[in-house]
């Protein structure tokens, strides 16, 4: 080992660690820590849950015989850690860039993510499906399963839970308990510990207990500080280990997850159990970079920073956001329409809605990570002659899809779907793109699909939304809007009507959302080399405006559709679909959209012109067009 360099630089797997000494790992943990500061503060990422969770990453490479032993890490924003002492360490720098390692485990990266994750909720059930695999084959290996706490909120989780509990085999289940999710905790389990550990027995023996601790020398100070801390948690040296062994899991802790000493025993006992187990670790948020400590739901997801002051880098940015944008219409709409209320599952600043939830907390619900509880929840209440605004990224309401269905669409409800991240997204990669949603929703009966060209669209269509009477879709981008003055009062558009934006005489583009203005900007260049281009804004995925489309079809032998979804069953598929069933044939017809592939991480604009949805890549396919 060169005696100059820091232990970091002399870790390449998890092997590299197990002849170090207490003291070295903890030297190591600040070396890590400072390797994850420096590199999200470059590339953004998700700061906060990875500094939260070196040590136990640490202990646990450390005790267990990875990757023989299998670690499944939940969501997988906590594993930055993990990724830098798994032979990732020299590739680290490249943390979400083109080309570069994902922010997320991914099972044809590395031999230690033994499964990919990005949703929430799902390690439980994973480390299950391993464990019975590792039985069927005789095995003998261990498997660890590492969930947050805000994960808990999410009924996978305890189906997981409960399946695996009852099996009784050899399962290490880890509740990494940070104290908060991505939005506070919410749930009728918080709110029961809440009670019973202001009680007045519990409050007494509370006071007690501290007023002995104090009068021991040294460490007695420690122990009524981390005591704070677990109380702060799940409440529960009782409560939370009653719940879990009436599971059929035994209950270890809480543990501090910040004392490898501790981590390893610990870890070292739990090893030598052939049961399910459950391990409550607490640990900080932010754990070792103050600003993240301090306002650990800021550095969650974070862009660039500098490190200094931990301000963004990002240059400031005079045009709104399309998810500010639908936050300050939503707060219009309801002040105007009492039946409005807004859902959030668990993302309550990441959708906007930080405003509505201050301003009109009564029409406001935060169902945690429980995406198909929320929109059943707002089944419900639309039953009751309420107009609920589910506020969910695209990629996660897949997650309840069911739910979309059969409770909503099925029963024609007037709930309104607003997908915010739709389309690409960038950095986050697969798991969080959202290029599926026109795809998904379109093909179900009575429900309204629409996107806007822009923030000031945006808001009109929210207003038709929450006015059409039944199921509505409206998707937008992540990031900023394209600049246009907004209207002071939302009006409602006619539903299904599209709009020409351009006329030209050569060929038409149909085009859907986020894709509307790079096809005016092809339009424009194209105009210069003499080909002249209508460009649609079709507005509506489902219904189409036939008598438009067909006009166009009638017009043009040569058509180009533009929509950032997968073709398969998108926009362009529908527009395909409306001229067979209108008996026209004879026209041309290209789909410029994602093909039949996962989208890998990169940024929004390098992604889009990988794909051939820019500026660039319309006019090419306009050109081929032409010619041929």
């Amino acid at each position: 080992m060169d005696e100059n360099a820091g232990i970091l630089d002399n870790i390449n797997s998890p092997e590299d660690i197990r002849c170090l000494s207490i003291e070295e790992l903890n030297i190591l943990a600040g070396e890590i820590r400072q390797e994850i500061v420096a590199v999200v503060s470059r590339n953004g990422g998700h700061l906060a849950a990875s500094l939260g969770t070196v040590e136990l990453t640490l202990a646990i490479h450390y005790v267990f015989n990875t990757p023989v032993d299998k670690v499944v890490w939940d969501v997988g924003h906590q594993a930055y850690a993990h990724k830098i002492i798994t032979g990732r360490r020299n590739v680290f720098h490249t943390l979400r860039k083109m080309g570069g390692i994902s922010g997320f485990p991914r099972r044809g990266e590395s031999v230690y993510d033994v499964f990919g994750a990005g949703h929430s909720s799902t390690s439980i059930s994973a480390a299950s499906g391993i464990t019975e695999a590792r039985c069927l084959k005789a095995g003998d290996s261990k498997v660890i399963a590492i969930i947050g706490d805000g994960s808990m909120t999410a009924g996978m989780a305890f189906e997981g839970l409960n399946w695996s509990g009852e099996r009784e085999k050899d399962m290490i289940v880890i509740l990494n308990d940070n104290e908060m999710s991505i939005s506070p905790n919410v749930g009728a389990m918080s709110s029961y510990l809440n009670r019973i550990m202001a009680g007045q027995q519990i409050t007494k023996l509370r006071v007690k207990l501290r007023d002995f601790l104090q009068t021991v020398p040294g460490v007695g100070e420690h122990i009524i500080k981390f005591a704070r801390q677990a109380e702060e948690s799940l409440k529960g040296f009782i409560v939370p280990g009653m719940l879990f062994e009436e599971l059929g899991f035994r209950y270890i802790g809480p543990i501090e997850g910040h004392r490898l000493d501790h981590l390893i025993k610990n870890l070292q006992n739990v090893k030598a159990m052939d049961r399910p187990v459950l391990i409550h670790v607490i640990t900080k948020k932010g754990k070792g970079y103050s600003f993240a400590e301090e306002e650990p739901s800021r550095f969650h997801g974070v862009g660039p920073f500098d490190i200094a002051t931990g301000n963004s880098v990002t240059k400031d940015n005079s045009i709104p956001s399309y998810m500010a944008v639908f936050g300050r219409t939503m707060v219009q709409l309801a002040r105007e329409n009492p039946a409005i209320v807004a859902i959030t599952a668990a993302m309550t600043g990441g959708t906007g809605l930080d405003q509505f939830a201050r301003d009109i907390p009564e029409r406001f619900y935060d169902v945690g990570i429980a995406e198909q509880h929320g929109v059943t929840f707002a089944a419900g209440l639309a039953t009751e002659g309420f107009t609920p605004v589910v506020a969910i990224y695209s990629t996660f309401l897949q997650r309840a899809y069911d739910q979309v269905l059969h409770d909503v669409c099925l029963q024609n409800l007037p709930v309104v779907f607003a997908l915010d991240r739709a389309g690409i997204v960038g950095d986050d990669g697969p798991t969080h793109h959202g290029l599926f949603d026109y795809s998904y929703l379109r093909l179900i009966p009575n429900i309204v699909v629409m996107a806007p060209k822009d923030e000031n669209e945006l808001q009109h269509m929210l207003k038709t939304a929450v006015e059409c009477g039944g199921p509505a879709s409206v998707r937008y981008p992540r990031g900023s809007g394209v600049g246009v003055p907004l209207d002071r009062t939302p009006e409602s558009i006619e539903i299904g009507k599209a709009q020409i934006v351009r006329e030209g005489k050569d060929v038409a583009v149909i085009a859907i959302g986020s894709t509307v203005y790079p096809s005016l900007e092809a339009a424009q260049r194209l105009a210069e080399e003499n080909i002249q281009v209508t460009v649609v804004n079709s507005r509506f995925v489902k219904p189409l405006d036939k008598a438009l489309l067909c006009g166009i079809a009638s017009s043009f032998r040569k058509i180009i559709t533009v929509e950032e979804n997968v073709l398969m069953g998108g926009f362009g598929s529908a527009v395909l679909e409306l001229f067979e069933e209108a008996g026209i044939s004879g026209v041309a017809v290209k789909r410029i959209g994602i093909g039949d592939e996962f989208v890998e991480h990169a940024t929004q604009a390098q992604l889009r012109k990988k794909h051939g949805i820019d500026a660039e890549g319309i006019a090419n396919a306009v050109r081929k067009i032409v010619e041929s």
